[in-house]
């Protein structure tokens, strides 16, 4: 399976971690490996009890980016004339992936271990925390290959800024952890073990109120496309819904006793 799924119990509600599992090629993106990702994020959408997703890569690497495998005997060759190109909804398939994973309702870690190249660089820049062990390095060779960075090059404005998306777009410069933590990419360096940095980054988000993060991504999200007058106005309706909603009592409640609220968990 190019995409393996697990699931484990919150104090309230679960989390997955989706493993991109293709150690031999570094986990590329191959096209059955970006499907499965679309379909996991379709489910998601609509899974109430999901409260977050971990994504990270087997074999000690992330993402080693896309899979040129299937494209070998377009590369250097024209089309015909008239003939529509098969590789233009092909690339664009995969920006609709980060369009989803940007979009999920549930907050999003990416643990970096080894390689996250070109398209798996794209991946990191939808994630709401982004871990990376000091084996981690990044960089966006594209251009370097002859390539455009096609789809990826939106989302790494956004998580980067133009200035600093200009300097990994357009030279496919590398970058270790350190190095993308102070480019803005990374978020939490890990030194020791992956898995309890992954642990303690799951109980920080998991004590957030699931419908209110799920409003606040909303709102992040359209922030980028949005006039700012209808952003604040769609700001005020979300801030009433949630004042309204389940949520906001039970955690204000327990802010007052000084408990936990129930949707926070304990691992």
């Amino acid at each position: 399976m190019p995409l393996q799924i697990t699931r484990a119990p919150l104090a309230s509600g679960s989390v997955e971690t989706w493993t991109l599992n293709d150690p031999a090629s570094r986990n590329a993106l191959s096209e059955a490996m970006v499907d499965a990702l679309l379909a996991a994020c379709e489910r998601a959408a609509t899974d109430a009890d999901l409260r977050g997703v971990v994504l990270r890569g087997a074999g000690g690497h992330f993402c080693a980016g896309g899979s040129l495998g299937g494209f070998a005997k377009t590369i250097g060759q024209p089309l015909a004339a008239g003939e529509a190109d098969p590789l233009v909804p092909l690339n664009r398939r995969f920006g609709a992936l980060l369009q989803a994973l940007c979009a999920l309702p549930q907050w999003l870690i990416v643990a970096v271990e080894g390689a996250a190249m070109g398209g798996g660089f794209g991946l990191v820049c939808c994630a709401d925390q982004v871990l990376a062990h000091t084996s981690a390095q990044f960089a966006t060779p594209e251009v370097t290959l002859g390539i455009v960075p096609a789809q990826i090059a939106p989302f790494v404005v956004r998580r980067l800024g133009p200035s600093a998306a200009r300097r990994c777009l357009l030279t496919g410069e590398r970058w270790d952890a350190a190095a993308a933590q102070r480019l803005g990419l990374v978020d939490d360096v890990v030194e020791g073990d992956m898995d309890a940095a992954v642990r303690a980054a799951i109980a920080r988000h998991a004590a957030a109120a699931p419908q209110a993060v799920a409003a606040t991504k909303r709102l992040l999200l359209a922030q980028a496309e949005t006039p700012l007058p209808a952003l604040l106005d769609e700001a005020a309706i979300a801030f009433s819904q949630a004042l309204r909603g389940p949520e906001a009592p039970q955690g204000l409640a327990a802010f007052a006793a000084r408990k936990a609220p129930p949707w926070s968990a304990k691992l």
